[in-house]
């Protein structure tokens, strides 16, 4: 199997990863958009899940990372629900981790263990311990694949960055002691201000927030009214809007009738309709610098003021009216 990614480029891939990409568990994340509701009000804001899980496998394998690290990081998010963090605020999960409480559960009762297995893997092995994966995930602030990939390909999908700056970038990433670093306090710089245009701008702008926000209550109130139950949260995120379509229930498709792309929303802290914090998200990678490391803040003023004003930003939280 041969496969194309705008940021990683073309490889050939094993068997057993081409089996796991073709699984139903991966396919099903064609249907989950990584920006939650962000979709129902900005048709751009279309990056998938499953572009992003391949995207990771891929950088994991650019990096010189193992099988079965490949294979942790395509899998990564295979437990991700509908519309993705937007059912964390619809069970209250502040930590944004609902997919993580139920990965174990959804591995094991898919067909992922029996195709590990006919290749010699047990999955228990590979993917119920992050910390043995160490270009697949890090603690921030530092740099892992997933962090990186999902910053990358939504804005440059998304047209805050360029392709040529995004790889770039991507070819200046070292490799030391099986973790990823940048290779040069600039490239620091540049991928600390490219994420808090994600999680900042992005994830946080008014108009992401109100859609996540408006898609929660709704959902909610379909539990509540038995239209939807908890297991249908592992479904695709269009087959969820058809139900509630599809329902009778007058006050359901009011809630619908609100996430349409001619929302208009902005931000002001006097007269707002709604007000939110997302998880808090910051980034400040280690850089060796004259043969020893330092966190790129401690050397770069820019790094510095960049986390001063994105911390100020999330705890604020957006305050948001709809116009």
């Amino acid at each position: 199997m041969y496969i194309e990614d705008d940021l990683c480029g073309s490889f050939k891939l094993e068997s057993i990863l081409e089996e796991l990409i073709l699984s139903a568990p991966v396919q099903r994340l064609k249907g989950i958009h990584q920006g939650g509701a962000g979709y129902l009000v900005n048709e751009k804001w279309n990056v998938t899940r499953y572009e992003h899980s391949v995207g990771v496998m891929l950088l994991i394998r650019k990096l010189g990372g193992s099988l079965e690290e490949q294979i942790a990081g395509l899998l990564h998010d295979v437990s991700h629900t509908a519309f993705s963090h937007v059912i964390d605020f619809v069970f209250e999960h502040e930590d944004e981790d609902y997919h993580e409480q139920i990965f174990h559960n959804v591995v094991e009762n898919s067909e992922i263990p029996d195709i590990l297995t006919k290749h010699g893997y047990r999955f228990e092995d590979i993917l119920l311990d992050d910390t043995k994966w160490t270009l697949l995930e890090q603690p921030a602030p530092e740099l892992c694949a997933d962090r990186v990939d999902y910053t990358l390909r939504d804005m440059y999908r998304y047209g805050q960055i360029t392709l040529s700056e995004a790889t770039h970038f991507l070819d200046e990433l070292i490799v030391i002691h099986e973790r990823m670093y940048p290779s040069n306090i600039e490239s620091a710089e540049w991928i600390v201000e490219t994420y808090y245009k994600e999680v900042i701008d992005f994830f946080m702008d008014p108009l992401n927030i109100y859609a996540n926000d408006r898609l929660a209550h709704l959902l909610k109130l379909a539990l509540e009214k038995k239209v939807l139950t908890a297991s249908d949260f592992l479904l695709e995120d269009a087959i969820l809007i058809d139900r509630v379509r599809n329902t009778n229930d007058r006050e359901l498709q009011e809630l619908l009738k609100q996430l349409h792309p001619q929302v208009k929303v902005t931000e002001d802290r006097k007269h707002y309709h709604l007000h939110r914090k997302n998880k808090l998200r910051m980034l400040d990678p280690s850089v060796l610098h004259n043969s020893k490391w330092f966190k790129a803040s401690s050397i770069s003023k820019k790094v510095r003021m960049m986390g001063d004003e994105a911390y100020e930003k999330a705890v604020r939280g957006m305050y948001v009216k709809v116009l």
